[in-house]
């Protein structure tokens, strides 16, 4: 016996205890706080399902782009502007609502990644709509002309639309992000302090040891 008891930590009640803390930081890092940005994203995500529905070029709306139905093949619309639809439809509508309901981050991170890329889409799509392509016909003049029904508003709001969730889930998963940096350097230095603590009791004790051996 030596007259210095070093308390033992790691009881399994306490270890229990640590496990379920770790467990709820996990979870914690792993979730988004939107904030008030959850209004601003649900009204762009509201914009963007409506968009579909909207005239894309033309009267061909969002959802015939979708399809490719008779009247989007008649209108000559590109490939450009499927892939932009598609986009707005997965990553606009259904991914940020998923983002949104469940708050991960993970599926924020999906958002951001589909609605930057969704926005160079966009702005393709725009670019046929307006600019004639290799097998255009020829007008009066000699000159190509360009695919008749330019730009609907559908494509319009659709790309606003993507460019404001673009911006408002960075900003989300960059919060995040710096989040989770400060709990990263937070736990080293818990754990830091932790083995210096342990490390002061060892030492105590050993001196302890040779103090009753003299």
């Amino acid at each position: 016996m030596t007259g210095f008891d070093v308390t033992d930590d790691s009881t399994p009640g306490f270890d229990q205890f640590k496990d379920d803390l770790r467990k709820a930081e996990r979870k914690v890092a792993g979730e988004i706080d939107p904030g008030a940005r959850a209004v601003v994203v649900a009204v762009a995500v509201l914009v963007a399902a409506v968009s579909l529905a909207l005239p894309h070029t033309g009267s061909v709306k969002g959802f015939d782009v979708l399809s490719y139905t008779a009247g989007a093949q008649e209108a000559d619309v590109a490939i450009t502007s499927r892939i932009f639809v598609y986009m707005v439809l997965i990553f606009g509508v259904l991914a940020s609502t998923l983002a949104l309901v469940t708050r991960r981050w993970v599926l924020a991170w999906v958002a951001l990644c589909g609605c930057m890329v969704s926005v160079v889409a966009g702005m393709l799509a725009w670019w046929t709509r307006t600019t004639p392509g290799v097998n255009a016909p020829m007008g009066p003049d000699g000159k190509l002309l360009a695919p008749t029904g330019g730009i609907g508003i559908g494509l319009i709001l659709g790309l606003v639309a993507m460019v404001v969730l673009s911006f408002h889930w960075a900003r989300v998963v960059w919060s995040r992000n710096v989040y989770q940096l400060a709990l990263e350097a937070q736990r080293r230095e818990a754990a830091a302090a932790e083995e210096d603590r342990m490390r002061d009791l060892t030492q105590r004790r050993t001196d302890t040891d040779r103090s009753d051996t003299d």
